[in-house]
């Protein structure tokens, strides 16, 4: 379809300039003049080479909005049913209050409002809890822009790293989906809570990391919203130099080791910021093993 694209593009440039050369010489005029003549193919090439940048950029953007819809097709969004099998009955008592299905993922909580105290007066923070059985648990944090932190990890020293949470038993070149099964899933993201001196913002914080799938970690668009999506409104927040209380609390169905989802709430003191979610901790092209962190590959 890209090729496909790209030549009939071309063949409508050269079209267009033929036309306007052509559009450019009157019918039944005498061209003895040198002068004139120099003018008119001057003004000839001027025009032609303005209609094929026009035309080159609509190439090129239709070539960029094709290559960018290719690479999100990864991150399939999970049907509900998907999303749900991971909604236990000890799952839902822990999120408490009603689940709605969004349609692009996720589940809304309470209707998306939160118990979180806006009301701070406290200096930024940010602090992890593991649970009793030792697994990362929750993140709380009081974030404002400086919080924020806008280098790349390598910069900060906080890259990739061998170090890996439980359950973290990858599965790679898997197909009809994302092509890997695992990240180190972050309970507060670099992004909100790497520019907090002090806290560890690394990939192998056993506190704030844990097994999470790659689209449950990773997307982050309107139609398919992982933990990505709602870490990028908290963002958009703080780079608007709103304050915001916030919390991710994994959810763990019995002694699994790898949780089934992520609970995050968020805040701004300001109020123009709230909600309450639940991204379930599944991917279209896998089924996982939460006790063990085991994966199968599925279409």
């Amino acid at each position: 379809m890209k090729k496909k694209t790209r030549r009939v593009l071309h063949w409508l440039t050269a079209f267009v300039v033929l036309f306007a050369l052509s559009s450019l010489i009157k019918p039944g005029t005498q061209t003895d003049n040198s002068a004139t003549a120099t003018s008119t193919s001057s003004s000839s090439a001027v025009l032609a080479s303005q209609l094929k940048e026009k035309l080159n950029g609509l190439v090129n953007k239709t070539s960029s909005s094709t290559g960018s819809q290719q690479g999100s097709s990864t991150l399939i969004t999970p049907s509900q049913t998907k999303a749900a099998s991971v909604l236990s009955e000890g799952v839902k008592q822990q999120l408490g209050g009603s689940l709605t299905w969004n349609g692009h993922g996720a589940y809304i909580v309470n209707n998306n409002q939160t118990q979180l105290n806006a009301s701070v007066s406290s200096a930024p923070y940010a602090v992890n809890y593991t649970d009793s059985r030792g697994r990362a648990w929750r993140g709380e944090a009081w974030l404002n822009k400086t919080t924020r932190q806008y280098r790349s990890r390598d910069q900060t020293g906080n890259g990739a790293t061998s170090w890996k949470p439980a359950g973290f038993l990858q599965a790679t070149n898997l197909t009809n989906g994302p092509s890997h099964a695992y990240d180190r899933g972050h309970l507060l993201g670099y992004a909100l809570v790497g520019g907090i001196s002090g806290f560890d913002a690394s990939e192998s914080n056993p506190k704030n990391i844990a097994t999470q799938t790659a689209w449950a970690n990773e997307a982050a668009s309107e139609s398919s919203t992982g933990q990505n999506y709602y870490e990028g409104l908290v963002r958009k927040a703080l780079d608007q130099n709103k304050k915001v209380r916030y919390r991710v609390t994994d959810i763990y169905d019995g002694a699994n080791l790898v949780p089934s989802g992520a609970h995050i709430e968020a805040k701004s003191s300001d109020g123009s910021l709230e909600f309450n979610v639940f991204v379930p901790n599944v991917q279209n092209n896998i089924v996982v093993n939460y006790a063990t962190g085991a994966v199968t590959a599925s279409n």
